[in-house]
């Protein structure tokens, strides 16, 4: 049986196995965020946030090291 999770959690999820798959994988962040729209029953307005959102994280990341 399955349990219902509310959709913030599964978010939450999401951003967390996303963040983990980064560093494990060659993905490019559309595919890892796609990846995890299956897997966590996203919706396209999560996915789309997901992808902005973690792009600018890069863009921060890659900016602060400089």
């Amino acid at each position: 049986m399955s349990t219902i999770m509310p959709q913030d959690e599964l978010f939450r999820k999401a951003v967390a196995w996303i963040c983990a798959a980064k560093g494990e994988s060659q993905d490019s962040i559309p595919v890892l965020v796609e990846k995890a729209a299956v897997r966590f029953n996203l919706g396209p307005k999560d996915s789309e946030f997901l992808v902005k959102f973690l792009r600018e994280q890069s863009g921060d990341a890659v900016l602060s090291e400089s």
